[in-house]
């Protein structure tokens, strides 16, 4: 005798992200059905770490914005009093008051404007630095997008399987009832046994246990797409959408070379190549000298011979510095910055065969759902044929009701399995365009 089915929801390793939980903020009313492309769209707007990663932007554009302070003259304003006491005084002849040299009260007030004329490419190199930094920050945010993204689409394709297994289920689980009607019409004309009735009844009970772990599924299914709309946990998320086999034509080269070109993982680490490029050049010149020029306008006390009245001045400065020894400090740092480029760049590599790997894998994946497709087909077409023989034998007693109980196990085993082999397959085009860098949002 069969066993009853065990239906279990395979999950892709899709490396998705759904982080900030601990400062979830509350997702948006859903009342409508949702598509999938609502579903997608939902996930994105309730997530919090989208919002975090949209902060890092601004904060990393503030700094871009910082360093273009640099290429910007500098001005200061200061008022300044001093008390000065003893004051130094000098006795010009005996028996005469004493000469004073400073006052006692000193007041300076001036405005300092500060321009560096020429560094040899500092605040270029510095600027560069900030705005590469920008947009691995931007880069990122497409990352995390993608990927819940995804994960919507993974949590949605699980709610309508799960619904439509439970739908087999009911199917199975009526036609027994149909033929425990049956047989107990044939016990009471006496051309049965009570031991068909219960061996039916058996098999109505495991179904009903396999649909109890079905419902089970799509609860918990609802209350992860819940999780990832920041929604309380409610009885039902309204989730809608057709639950179809649609095979699609695989061009293997053609998804390599739009994968090489379009996946976020390849713009990360070529961002991440390019910031330490920038950043060994900011230490290139690091040790550069600067020239720079500035000018101090304002008034103060303490001229001769009126100590105490306040007069205007100013000051010119040409300013030239150059770095002589640092205890090699930048030597060490341009060593480090290097081999920070070597690891990007052998990231790049990396991530480029991982990419081409995660292609042939979902190539793979759907060749294989599809050939599962195909023969859950062929098993139902037997399944079919064989309850409607093994029937037909029961009703006129050339065969026992075990043959029924078994075609009808074996008929919702293959519906099942058909279903199985849709599941897998749509989540393997997904899993096809994901690797493909395709946007689905």
């Amino acid at each position: 005798m069969l066993s009853r089915p065990q239906i279990t929801v395979p999950l892709l390793t899709l490396g998705l992200l759904v982080g900030g939980a601990a400062r979830a903020q509350q997702g948006p009313v859903l009342s409508d059905p949702l598509a999938l492309d609502g579903t997608i769209r939902a996930v994105l707007d309730a997530n919090p770490a989208i919002t975090t990663l949209e902060e890092e932007v601004n904060a990393a554009a503030s700094r871009v914005t910082q360093s273009r302070g640099g290429f910007l003259p500098q001005v200061t304003g200061t008022a300044t009093y001093t008390r000065i006491d003893p004051v130094v005084k000098l006795q010009l002849a005996e028996g005469q008051p004493g000469f004073q040299l400073a006052p006692n009260n000193n007041y300076d007030a001036h405005i300092t404007i500060q321009y560096g004329v020429l560094d040899f490419g500092k605040k270029d190199a510095t600027y560069n630095l900030a705005e590469s930094r920008r947009l691995t920050a931007v880069d990122q945010i497409n990352v995390t997008r993608r990927d819940l993204a995804y994960s919507a689409a993974q949590v949605y394709y699980n709610i309508l399987f799960v619904r439509e297994s439970i739908k087999v289920q009911d199917a199975q689980i009526a036609s027994l009832r149909q033929h425990q009607r049956e047989m107990e019409k044939r016990v009471a004309g006496g051309v049965s046994t009570r031991f068909d009735v219960t061996t039916t009844q058996v098999r109505i009970t495991q179904a009903q246990n396999t649909r109890i772990d079905l419902e089970n599924q799509l609860n918990n299914q609802l209350v992860q797409l819940a999780r990832y709309l920041h929604q309380p946990a409610y009885a039902d998320v309204p989730v809608r959408g057709a639950f179809a086999y649609q095979p699609q034509v695989l061009d293997v080269p053609a998804a390599l070379a739009q994968a090489i070109e379009n996946r976020p993982e390849v713009k990360l680490v070529r961002d991440a190549e390019n910031t330490a490029a920038l950043n060994l050049k900011v230490l290139e010149r690091a040790n550069m000298p600067t020239l720079g020029v500035g000018a101090q306008l304002g008034g103060k006390n303490g001229y001769l011979p009126n100590l105490d009245k306040f007069r205007p001045n100013s000051v010119g400065v040409v300013q030239l510095a150059v770095p002589i020894y640092d205890g090699n400090k930048n030597k060490n740092q341009r060593v480090e910055a290097l081999a920070n480029i070597r690891g990007a760049q052998a990231r790049i590599q990396d991530t480029q065969e991982q990419i081409r790997a995660d292609v042939r894998q979902a190539a793979n994946n759907l060749q294989a759902s599809s050939a599962r497709y195909d023969n859950a087909q062929l098993q139902i077409a037997q399944a079919t044929d064989a309850l409607t023989r093994a029937k037909a034998r029961y009703r006129y007693d050339v065969g026992p009701n075990l043959d029924v109980l078994d075609a009808e196990t074996s008929l919702a085993q293959a519906r099942l399995a058909r279903l199985q082999a849709i599941y897998n397959y749509t989540l393997g085009q997904y899993q096809l365009k994901r690797a493909t860098g395709t946007q689905i949002w």
